[in-house]
Protein backbone atom coordinates (compact mmCIF):
# COMPACT_ATOMS: atom_id res chain seq x y z
CA UNK A 1 0.00 0.00 0.00
CA UNK A 2 3.03 2.43 1.08
CA UNK A 3 4.62 1.77 -2.23
CA UNK A 4 1.33 2.51 -4.77
CA UNK A 5 1.29 5.20 -2.71
CA UNK A 6 4.86 6.10 -3.09
CA UNK A 7 4.35 5.65 -6.83
CA UNK A 8 1.41 7.88 -7.00
CA UNK A 9 3.24 10.65 -5.57
CA UNK A 10 6.19 9.98 -8.23
CA UNK A 11 3.39 10.26 -10.86
CA UNK A 12 1.82 13.77 -9.47
CA UNK A 13 5.20 14.83 -9.65
CA UNK A 14 5.74 14.11 -13.11
CA UNK A 15 2.10 15.66 -14.31
CA UNK A 16 2.95 18.99 -12.26
CA UNK A 17 6.47 19.39 -14.12
CA UNK A 18 3.98 19.53 -16.79
CA UNK A 19 1.74 22.22 -15.69
CA UNK A 20 3.84 24.17 -12.88
CA UNK A 21 7.88 24.56 -13.99
CA UNK A 22 9.91 26.80 -12.67
CA UNK A 23 11.42 29.13 -15.94
CA UNK A 24 14.67 29.01 -17.14
CA UNK A 25 17.65 30.04 -15.29
CA UNK A 26 14.87 31.12 -12.30
CA UNK A 27 15.99 30.03 -8.36
CA UNK A 28 14.20 26.72 -6.94
CA UNK A 29 12.35 27.41 -4.18
CA UNK A 30 14.49 26.48 -0.99
CA UNK A 31 17.34 25.22 -2.75
CA UNK A 32 19.12 28.72 -3.83
CA UNK A 33 20.26 26.64 -6.70
CA UNK A 34 18.82 27.38 -10.72
CA UNK A 35 16.37 24.81 -12.66
CA UNK A 36 16.47 24.67 -16.41
CA UNK A 37 12.94 24.35 -17.68
CA UNK A 38 12.70 20.82 -19.66
CA UNK A 39 11.75 21.21 -23.42
CA UNK A 40 8.80 18.67 -23.87
CA UNK A 41 11.17 15.62 -25.16
CA UNK A 42 13.34 15.92 -21.94
CA UNK A 43 10.05 15.98 -19.72
CA UNK A 44 8.57 13.28 -22.01
CA UNK A 45 12.17 11.52 -21.14
CA UNK A 46 12.82 12.09 -17.49
CA UNK A 47 8.83 10.81 -16.79
CA UNK A 48 9.54 7.73 -18.36
CA UNK A 49 12.45 7.09 -16.00
CA UNK A 50 10.89 8.73 -13.13
CA UNK A 51 8.27 5.97 -13.26
CA UNK A 52 11.14 3.26 -13.62
CA UNK A 53 12.83 4.87 -10.45
CA UNK A 54 9.61 4.73 -9.12
CA UNK A 55 8.93 0.81 -9.66
CA UNK A 56 11.97 -0.04 -8.54
CA UNK A 57 11.65 1.41 -5.26
CA UNK A 58 8.76 -1.47 -4.78
CA UNK A 59 11.32 -3.83 -4.73
CA UNK A 60 13.47 -2.57 -1.54
CA UNK A 61 12.02 -3.65 1.41
CA UNK A 62 14.39 -0.88 2.87
CA UNK A 63 13.10 1.55 0.98
CA UNK A 64 10.83 3.92 3.04
CA UNK A 65 8.55 6.75 1.44
CA UNK A 66 9.22 9.98 2.04
CA UNK A 67 6.32 12.36 3.65
CA UNK A 68 5.28 14.76 0.47
CA UNK A 69 2.43 16.29 1.50
CA UNK A 70 1.68 19.45 0.34
CA UNK A 71 2.30 20.88 -3.47
CA UNK A 72 4.94 22.47 -2.57
CA UNK A 73 6.96 19.18 -0.84
CA UNK A 74 5.95 17.82 -4.18
CA UNK A 75 7.07 20.38 -6.44
CA UNK A 76 10.74 20.48 -4.03
CA UNK A 77 10.79 16.97 -4.54
CA UNK A 78 10.42 16.43 -8.49
CA UNK A 79 12.48 19.52 -9.03
CA UNK A 80 15.48 18.02 -7.16
CA UNK A 81 15.01 14.72 -8.93
CA UNK A 82 14.69 16.41 -12.56
CA UNK A 83 18.35 18.15 -11.79
CA UNK A 84 19.71 15.13 -11.02
CA UNK A 85 18.22 13.23 -13.94
CA UNK A 86 19.20 16.53 -16.18
CA UNK A 87 22.75 16.45 -14.41
CA UNK A 88 22.31 19.88 -13.21
CA UNK A 89 23.10 18.57 -9.74
CA UNK A 90 25.94 15.63 -9.54
CA UNK A 91 24.20 12.69 -6.97
CA UNK A 92 26.33 14.32 -4.07
CA UNK A 93 24.72 17.58 -4.33
CA UNK A 94 21.16 15.72 -4.69
CA UNK A 95 21.75 13.83 -1.74
CA UNK A 96 23.01 17.11 0.20
CA UNK A 97 19.97 18.73 -0.72
CA UNK A 98 17.52 15.85 0.31
CA UNK A 99 19.01 14.97 3.46
CA UNK A 100 19.04 18.80 4.43
CA UNK A 101 15.45 18.55 4.29
CA UNK A 102 14.79 15.23 5.38
CA UNK A 103 17.43 13.81 7.68
CA UNK A 104 16.20 10.43 8.18
CA UNK A 105 15.97 9.30 3.95
CA UNK A 106 19.31 9.62 3.23
CA UNK A 107 19.16 5.85 2.36
CA UNK A 108 16.24 6.81 0.03
CA UNK A 109 18.06 9.66 -1.75
CA UNK A 110 20.78 7.59 -2.37
CA UNK A 111 18.87 4.70 -3.61
CA UNK A 112 17.18 7.30 -6.02
CA UNK A 113 20.45 8.73 -7.44
CA UNK A 114 21.46 5.36 -7.69
CA UNK A 115 18.20 4.23 -9.44
CA UNK A 116 18.75 7.58 -11.68
CA UNK A 117 22.43 6.03 -12.88
CA UNK A 118 20.76 2.64 -13.59
CA UNK A 119 18.19 3.97 -16.69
Amino acid sequence: MKRQAYTLIILAGAALLTGCSTTSGMPVPGSGSYYEKPTPAKEQKFHETMVKVAQSTQMDPNYNRMRLETPEQKEWFKNLMYRLWDRQITRNQFIAEGTAKYPNHKYEFRYIANAYQRY
